[in-house]
Formats: C-alpha cells, sequence, structure tokens
C-alpha cells in the first residue's frame, strides 16, 4: 500500500465526517453523502448478487446524473473497475468498447436497490493498486484503445492539494465520463468533501459559467481562450481556474490575470496513462512574457518527471521525450499487452529501475525541476481537449471500399490553435465522394475525430525524402 488509499474509500470517509454535507448536486437534486454512500452500499450489494466480482470491468451506460454517481461507487465498492463510454458515441463504437471489455454485466438503467441489504454488503479489501477505471481514448487501429487506472492515480492528486491543485469547494462536472478530467471534476470533490454540482452541456461555455456558484473549474485551453475572448468576466467569482490540453495563450494568460489578479490560474499537463496531470504550474504575470512560454510547472504529489534520450536521461535543460514515473501511472493497455510494454518500459533513475511511461511529448526540464512542454515526437494531436490520433481516422476511412490511401492533417487557426481535422484521400471510381464519406465517418466516430474538411485528391504529393510533403498537401 502506498498511503494514497481507494476512492470509494475516501468517499465514505467523507461520509463519516461529514454525513449531512452536500455531495452531489444534479439540477433540483441535492444528495448528502450519508445518502450517497448509504445507495451506493445497497446496489453495490445488487451488484454483487448479479456477478460482479474484483477485478471485474463494468460499463455504465447513464447520462450524468446522481444515479451515475451512484452506480461508480457502487462499482468500487464491489472491487471492479467501472467504464463510462460516452452516450453521444455511435452505437459500433459503444459496442465495441463493450466487447473489450468483456463484462459480467453492463449498466444501463438507474440504479435499482433493497435499502435492507446496506448491512449486507462485503466490500471488497480496500487496495489502492487495484483497477477503478477504464478510460479510452484514440488508437491508432480504428478502435477506441482502453488505458487502465488504479485507484492510487486518482487519489494521489488529493493527497496534498494545496501543494500543487489547489481546489477549491465546489466543482461543476461537465467531462464525460471516458477521458481523465472527469475524475478531476467528480472525485476530485467527493475525496476532499467538497460538493460536485453535475452540469447539463457537454462544454463550459461563458454563459454557462456566469450560472453557477462554484469556486473551481477546469476548462480545456482552447475553451479558456474562447472565454476570454468573448467575455472575460464570466469568471467573476470563481477563485481558482485549471487548464490544460494544448499549449497555454500568453496573451488569453495575461489578459485573464490583469483583469482577475486575485484568482488563481493553473496550467497544467498530463496524458490520460497518467491520470489527469502529471504537473502543475501557478502561472504569474511574468509567465506571460517569458520567451519559453507559460511552464507546465512541476510534478503533482507521489510522481516524478524525466526527459529522455534513446539511451538514457537527457543532461538538465536538454529536450527529449518526456518520461512519468510515479504513483500515476495506469496499470497498462486495455488488451494490448505489445503495447504496454512497448510504452511503460524500465529506466534506471538514480541507478534503480523505475517503471516509467513514455509520453511521446517533448519537454524541457529546468535546474529548478520545472517542465517546459516542446510538442509531440509522433502525429497525435489535441482536439477540443480530445487526445487524437489521425491514424485512428485514417484507419476507418481506408476500410471503406474503393478509398485506397487517406492522410488526416490538423487544421490550424490563426494563432497555431488546432480547430479540427482534414481529411485527403485518393480513391478507385465508385468510392463515396468527400460528403457522403464524411457522412459515413459521422456515424462511426466520435464528433471530435470527424473531419471538417474531406476532400478527394489524384495523388498525393511526396517530399524529397519519399515522405508525403504535408505543407503541399494543405496547399492543395
Amino acid at each position: 500500500m502506498n498511503g494514497t488509499g481507494t476512492v470509494h474509500g475516501a468517499v465514505a470517509r467523507q461520509a463519516r465526517l461529514r454525513p449531512q454535507a452536500t455531495a452531489v448536486v444534479c439540477g433540483a437534486d441535492r444528495v448528502s453523502y450519508a445518502e450517497l454512500d448509504r445507495r451506493a452500499d445497497a446496489y453495490a450489494a445488487e451488484l454483487i448478487s448479479s456477478g460482479v466480482r474484483p477485478g471485474g470491468m463494468v460499463p455504465v451506460l447513464l447520462p450524468r446524473s446522481v444515479d451515475l454517481v451512484v452506480a461508480l461507487l457502487a462499482v468500487l465498492k464491489c472491487g471492479a473497475a467501472y467504464a463510462v463510454p460516452d452516450l453521444r458515441w455511435p452505437h459500433v463504437r459503444v459496442q465495441d468498447v463493450i466487447d473489450q471489455l468483456d463484462p459480467p454485466l453492463v449498466i444501463t438503467r438507474p440504479p435499482m436497490w433493497d435499502p435492507g441489504r446496506v448491512d449486507h454488503i462485503r466490500p471488497a479489501p480496500d487496495d489502492e493498486d487495484a483497477a477503478a477505471t477504464v478510460f479510452f481514448t484514440s488508437g491508432t487501429t480504428g478502435r477506441a484503445k482502453g488505458v487502465i487506472s488504479p485507484h492510487r492515480a486518482t487519489m494521489r492528486l488529493f493527497a496534498q492539494p494545496s501543494v500543487r491543485l489547489p481546489i477549491g469547494r465546489t466543482m461543476p462536472q461537465v467531462a464525460p465520463g471516458c477521458w481523465d478530467a472527469f475524475s478531476l471534476e467528480l472525485w476530485g470533490m467527493l475525496a476532499t468533501g467538497g460538493t460536485s454540482v453535475i452540469v447539463e452541456t457537454d462544454f463550459l461555455l461563458p454563459q454557462h459559467l456566469r450560472a453557477l456558484t462554484v469556486d473551481t473549474i477546469f476548462l480545456t485551453s482552447a475553451l479558456f481562450e474562447v472565454a476570454v475572448d468573448e467575455d472575460i468576466d464570466c469568471f467573476a467569482g470563481i477563485a481558482t481556474v485549471l487548464t490544460g490540453g494544448e499549449r497555454m495563450s500568453q496573451d488569453h494568460a495575461r489578459r485573464f490575470l490583469r483583469r482577475f489578479p486575485t484568482s488563481t490560474l493553473i496550467n497544467c499537463y498530463g496524458p490520460v496513462e497518467t491520470c489527469v496531470f502529471v504537473t502543475a504550474h501557478r502561472v504569474r504575470p511574468e509567465d506571460c512574457a517569458a520567451a519559453g512560454g507559460v511552464p507546465v510547472g512541476l510534478p503533482m504529489p507521489h510522481t516524478e518527471v524525466h526527459v529522455l534520450t534513446r539511451t538514457g536521461m537527457a543532461a538538465v535543460g536538454a529536450i527529449g521525450e518526456i518520461g512519468v514515473s510515479g504513483h500515476g501511472l495506469a496499470l497498462g493497455y486495455l488488451n494490448a499487452p505489445a503495447l504496454t510494454r512497448e510504452r511503460f518500459v524500465t529506466v534506471e533513475v538514480d541507478g534503480l529501475p523505475r517503471r516509467v511511461y513514455r509520453t511521446g511529448d517533448l519537454g524541457q526540464v529546468t535546474d529548478q525541476g520545472v517542465l517546459h512542454f516542446r510538442g509531440r515526437l509522433d502525429r497525435q494531436v489535441k482536439i477540443a481537449g480530445h487526445r487524437v490520433e489521425p491514424a485512428e481516422l485514417e484507419a476507418v476511412s481506408m476500410s471503406v471500399p474503393g478509398v485506397r490511401t487517406s492522410r488526416v492533417m490538423p487544421v490550424l487557426a490563426e494563432g497555431g490553435g488546432r480547430n479540427g481535422l482534414a481529411l485527403y484521400y485518393t480513391a478507385d471510381p465508385g468510392a463515396p465522394a468527400p460528403a457522403a464519406l464524411r457522412r459515413y465517418l459521422a456515424s462511426r466516430l466520435p464528433s471530435y475525430l470527424v473531419p471538417h474538411t474531406v476532400r478527394r485528391i489524384d495523388a498525393f504529393p511526396f517530399s524529397a525524402t519519399g515522405k508525403i510533403d504535408t505543407e503541399a498537401l494543405l496547399e492543395l
């Protein structure tokens, strides 16, 4: 045991400490910690009688609601892990996720339970190294990629919340459950005695921020920029703004801090394989003019950052691949042992072997230990806060009869932000026209993976090295 505990154990502890405090708000529905824990215990007894066992994986197909929170807690109390497919996904993608999980059952209806069975539950052993959730992200094979995350990965974020992550007492829950930000927004409150406010919207836009009474929010970098541009006063009353997912705009950070000098703005970094955040940095006015951009900061508790070369550790100040070790690491990829071995490697650190996740991101660490993000080693990009593998879109498009080859490129907005994706393809006679191909892709993929632009071309341009010339492609 590493001392960070389990998610459901932390919520039960809050139920003992502050039983009548409000745990979850969803519209007019307000649930106390005592009532939330009682409902989850009763439903866990039902799940156990239905065959849910420690080590199992249970997909939960419910909309954001108190019922969803009860179901997730109940699954955890059984010693199993939950997965929350996005209900907006096409049916074929949801079914593929369920097939990958091979679950004992699928939760599709609000929890029903017998209150009299609460005393009969025998909770699973409190194992912080056990799987808690399976996140799903874009893969390279045309299928969603499952990332198995243990309890300790989530709980280490809140072990010392004031050190790196000064979360407050109320936070909106907006992120889909398949995304690791969901763990921040929900468990960040319930594990620390705060209130999770479930919001019926897909994104927090200025009009939503004005209507909320919360003290902490998380926004992707792109949404933060939209809010600053369109209605900067929507942040009034919000003490802490956490942002991440893409490089922070120094201009937008400057304008925010100028308008709200007493608010806390945190720039965060972390791939899903390390559960939400690896590092965090409180943005200061001087960061907004620094030549190297706004840093992503120092490691979270129980987390270490390494900059790697092909043969070992990079020198301080050198640019290399970001590696992460510590409690936040995923157990591995679902049903993908070879990929797990490829990305989670053993690296010698200070003379000792350490399990390290190679992120594929480029970074640079100062002599004070502060991390700066410097780009990607591969083609992976962020679209609307979602990590996207262009190869997944290419694989699905090339499964269409008549499509020979396809190439996906990020569409850049002014200032370097990514608005979406453009797909270029070559095809045989009789293949779908661009509009028809886009409709097909929309029926198979989540909205953030559907290309904004689809173009059929006669042939791809190539560079002198024999690779597709991406600059020439974008000029077509």
